[in-house]
């Protein structure tokens, strides 16, 4: 337990301030959130504020949320149903800010919800926590879906982060991301805290496993798979493995769980090259809706690859969901990937260069294609991932080194 400042023996009360929230998840910032607060309730007095499910986000079908700490939900302003989504952010912001006042720490996730932890540092005088979970201005493609409001949001992002009591970046490689986009930032307020894994929850499937969810879908449970699980934005890169996939093994199936397109031109582009495919090669599916984690676990026990091909990414919490489940990971070698997936060990690395994106797909044709061709390196790559995610990314030692972030942050206020 937290105690409060000034010799309290009351626990902190802390404010965790989020775009998303069970049930309304539908990214690894949500994940986090969720898992975090479920790993800090014991230790301290916690409140969510999260967005409404009204604000746009879509509840996962079956996804019943555990009993969680206090949980209050902020709406955008009724006159801007209209307005850019980065003004109605800023609205939800407003609100939310005005909930926080009996908070004595507030910790935020996202540019969504940063605003929101600024204003109530500068409003209440109280520490704030900036969990980075990714950056702005390393996402230019979001001008597609934000127009104007990038720019609002990368000022929303540099505004929190520079001003903000201490920073948490998932990952050493977010870390030195951070401190290159920010120069103003100071180096010893920014701490990593990887990202965790529930490993009860993920883990590898009995040998009785029938696959249900699988047969479902129609995807055979006896035959090799390949699997893609990722929104469908430009920094997950799935054109790429689209694109590799012309080169794998005909046999094998390519499972691709990729919803939520962030336009309708990168919705448009995404099924061209699935049409394509399949015009090529058969057992190509594509499962648009979001998976009730029970369903998504089937489908990450039973792959025989799983695949991240991203060109961004701060460090990849659905890496350590494959390997929880006991499954060997084919992965680009940006940001923080490399922190989780261990080449030659829990998986295979690919080199990723903007300027030979033609050798980047080629290459993980070829990661794939070995793993395909060699099961017993890709189950031996698997025992290993497992290991990995079990000793190294427990939520409860994560929860335990936000505790001593957010101590930090209380020292220096």
């Amino acid at each position: 337990m937290v105690d409060a400042p000034s010799g309290s023996t009351e626990p902190l009360r802390v404010g965790l301030l989020t775009r998303e929230y069970p049930p309304e998840v539908y990214g690894g910032a949500g994940v986090h959130v969720e898992f975090l607060a479920r790993a800090l309730a014991p230790l301290v007095d916690l409140e969510v504020h999260c967005w409404a499910p009204d604000a746009g986000l879509r509840p996962p079908p079956g996804h019943a949320p555990r009993p969680q700490p206090h949980v209050h939900q902020h709406a955008p302003a009724a006159a801007l149903e209209r307005a850019n989504p980065a003004l109605r952010a800023l609205s939800t912001d407003l609100a939310m800010t005005d909930a926080l006042a009996d908070r004595q720490l507030v910790h935020s996730h996202t540019w969504y919800a940063n605003f929101a932890g600024h204003l109530a540092k500068l409003l209440y005088g109280v520490p704030h926590v900036m969990t980075a979970h990714s950056l702005e201005p390393l996402r230019p493609w979001k001008a597609e879906q934000l127009g104007g409001g990038y720019a609002v949001s990368s000022w929303v992002e540099r505004t929190s982060a520079e001003t903000a009591d201490a920073v948490i970046a998932v990952s050493e490689g977010m870390r030195r991301d951070l401190l290159a986009v920010y120069p103003q930032l100071d180096p010893t307020r920014v701490h990593v805290v990887h990202n965790g894994i529930d490993t009860g929850l993920f883990r590898p499937p009995g040998g009785a496993e029938d696959f249900p969810a699988l047969r479902r879908h129609g995807v055979d449970p006896r035959r090799p798979t390949v699997l893609f699980v990722g929104r469908i934005t430009r920094q997950k890169g799935v054109p790429h493995l689209l694109r590799a996939a012309r080169e794998l093994d005909p046999g094998a199936q390519l499972v691709l769980c990729a919803g939520a397109a962030d336009t309708l031109e990168l919705d448009r582009e995404f099924r061209t090259l699935v049409d394509e495919l399949r015009r090529d090669r058969e057992h190509v599916f594509w499962i648009p809706e979001m998976l009730p984690r029970a369903d998504l676990v089937q489908f990450l026990g039973q792959a025989a690859v799983f695949v991240c091909p991203s060109v961004y990414e701060p460090l990849g919490i659905v890496n350590l969901e494959a390997m929880a489940c006991g499954t060997a990971v084919v992965a680009s070698d940006v940001g923080g990937i490399p922190e989780v997936v261990q080449d030659g060990v829990t998986g295979l690395l690919v080199p990723y260069s903007e300027e030979e994106q033609d050798e980047f797909e080629h290459g993980l044709a070829e990661a794939i294609g070995r793993l395909l061709a060699e099961p017993a390196l890709a189950a031996e790559f698997g025992r290993a991932g497992r290991e990995r995610a079990v000793e190294h990314f427990g939520w409860d030692a994560i929860a335990v080194r936000t505790l001593d972030v957010y101590r930090r942050a209380l020292r220096a206020g």
